[in-house]
């Protein structure tokens, strides 16, 4: 699977929580991601979800700034919510953000919807043939779009939030020192157009953002866009800025909505 494997001993984290370096081939470099898999579920099928970092951040973020793992485990105990493995990868820590995209010198988007579900598997194996699900915030958000209307078939539902929704709004949140992106891609770098081009396979999807947020006017477009292409998605604005107090706030609805289309799955399947 991987060259070279490196996980952490789990008597030093909060229960349930691994953190594993992997030497990645999309990088051709070490890279670092955090999973969190509720204790007490050992031998339990249970689908991955992936959390998706923004800019200046890394695999620890999810964690320890959104404290996602408390609330994936409130909402198990208070609201029945299925077991779910967190998987939250660096994005490669190129400059201030990568974008999740494939540049010259290493595939960002490869790293993310290949080798981190096979991190996923390897801390967790009872997640191996289970739906996998992909979230994100601000650049996440970005990586959720494209990422998952690119590689549809690989994910079972999208959830972004106070998305940046093309490159040009990237650009806005990296300094100057992380340089030009040297990319190498070949498809639309525009949220939208990635979507509509992928409008027939797209998984079910959800997006929100905060009222106080920079980037609310962009998701707003987004939203329109997609309501006049006729692509389905559910949209909500909450109160909030672009914060990781919103973040662990809204993660909680992602993880309902994954829920809920583990419950559709699970009536129409005989």
């Amino acid at each position: 699977m991987f060259a070279t494997i490196e996980i952490s001993r789990p008597e030093l984290l909060p229960a349930g929580v691994s953190m594993v370096t992997v030497k990645s081939e999309a990088l051709n470099r070490r890279a670092d991601v955090s999973v969190y898999v509720p204790p007490g579920n050992e031998g339990r099928a249970m689908p991955q979800v992936v959390l998706l970092h923004g800019v200046y951040g890394s695999h620890w973020a999810w964690l320890f700034k959104g404290a996602a793992h408390q609330v994936l485990t409130r909402l198990m105990q208070e609201e029945g919510l299925p077991p779910m493995a967190l998987v939250m990868p660096s994005d490669g820590l190129w400059g201030d953000g990568s974008g999740y995209l494939k540049h010259r010198d290493a595939d960002y988007s490869r790293w993310i919807v290949e080798e981190v579900p096979q991190v996923g598997e390897w801390v967790c194996p009872q997640v191996a043939g289970q739906p996998v699900f992909l979230a994100g915030l601000s650049m996440g958000g970005y990586g959720t779009l494209r990422l998952g209307a690119l590689h549809a078939q690989r994910f079972a539902g999208l959830s972004a939030h106070s998305s940046v929704t093309d490159g040009e709004d990237l650009k806005r949140f990296l300094l100057k020192r992380s340089g030009e992106m040297d990319l190498v891609e070949q498809d639309p770098l525009d949220a939208f157009s990635c979507l509509q081009n992928h409008a027939e396979n797209l998984p079910p999807l959800r997006l929100d953002c905060g009222l106080e947020d920079e980037l609310l006017e962009a998701n707003r477009r987004l939203h329109a866009r997609l309501l006049e292409a006729g692509i389905p998605h559910d949209y909500a604005e909450f109160p909030g800025g672009h914060t990781w107090e919103y973040w662990e706030t809204h993660l909680a609805d992602a993880l309902r909505f994954f829920a809920s289309i583990l419950e559709t799955q699970s009536a129409v399947t005989p």
